[in-house]
């Protein structure tokens, strides 16, 4: 028996997580010159904290330091139990790379144990899916590095894409420059970002109008989605609700999903892409992430 531990990043209810056993390390961030962490999904107040962000509030995000993994790893390995990490990519955080640093200390001092730390490639809830497929392979009898195995084959499965609200706010986190950010909004350009190969955040195309763009990300589905899903197909939402339920419904005239997960974005991850954003994550063939 293994323990699953994750980063607030991966986006799953509280709920859930906790019905699952996997534990948490929470990111944090500056806000009104306050540190916060959102330890619990069910009480973040999103649509104000997207709020403020509208109203120009800035927000500050740092990596999780190898000596914060320290205090949430150790305890679990003096319980006598492996550890399998599961944490945001590598491709936009070095948060991942700091608890394989800290792994590799851990594995001296515990030689018994085993340690693994899987890079998800991704954020939100496509980071969640493969949370979700961790707890699915321990409750087959998997162990640690088997599961850990599955994982790193499962990641390259998974379809993440999104758009954005306000390409202002691409243009605050140096994303898109000043000249782009005001031409795109005068002609309601909407990017059409994907998660890479290598976890890195890109441009795939560009759509004029939000209702085309929603319908850009379920063309998408209809083109990558397994033919048999695993779990759930996911969105997740910086204070568009509304937007969510209409992209749910055009997944279901492309294909009958039996479980469509809907949440709001957490407060780190939905930071940087800003209000107004709209992702979709979902299982596709083997390799799906090579097609993007």
């Amino acid at each position: 028996m293994f323990e699953i531990m994750t980063d607030t990043s991966c986006n799953l209810p509280t709920p859930l997580l906790r019905r699952m056993k996997v534990g948490v390390i929470p990111f944090t961030y500056l806000m009104d010159g306050e540190v916060h962490a959102c330890t619990d999904t069910e009480t973040f107040d999103g649509k104000a904290f997207f709020d403020k962000i509208r109203e120009g509030d800035i927000v500050q995000t740092s990596q999780i330091t190898p000596e914060h993994y320290r205090e949430y790893f150790e305890p679990v390995l003096a319980a006598g139990k492996d550890l399998l990490f599961i944490g945001m990519s590598s491709g936009i955080s070095a948060s991942c790379s700091s608890a394989e640093l800290m792994a590799r200390e851990l594995r001296e001092q515990y030689p018994e144990r085993k340690i693994c730390v899987v890079d998800s490639l991704s954020a939100s809830l496509a980071e969640g899916m493969v949370v979700l497929r961790a707890h699915q392979c321990m409750a087959k009898g998997m162990d640690v590095e088997k599961t850990a195995a599955e994982l790193l084959d499962y990641r390259m499965r998974i379809c993440q894409v999104f758009t954005v609200g306000d390409l202002r706010h691409l243009q605050r986190t140096g994303r898109l420059s000043a000249a782009r950010a005001i031409i795109g909004t005068l002609l309601h350009i909407c990017p059409i970002l994907i998660g890479d190969k290598e976890g890195k955040i890109v441009l795939a195309n560009n759509v004029r109008g939000r209702r085309n763009a929603i319908k850009a990300l379920a063309d998408r589905f209809g083109k990558l989605v397994a033919d048999k899903l695993n779990g759930p197909v996911c969105i997740a939402h910086a204070d568009c609700e509304e937007d969510a339920k209409f992209l749910a419904q055009c997944l279901e005239k492309i294909k009958a999903v039996k479980e469509v997960l809907i949440v709001m974005y957490e407060p780190v991850t939905g930071s940087h892409v800003g209000p107004g954003t709209l992702a979709l994550f979902y299982e596709g063939a083997p390799n799906a992430r090579l097609l993007l």
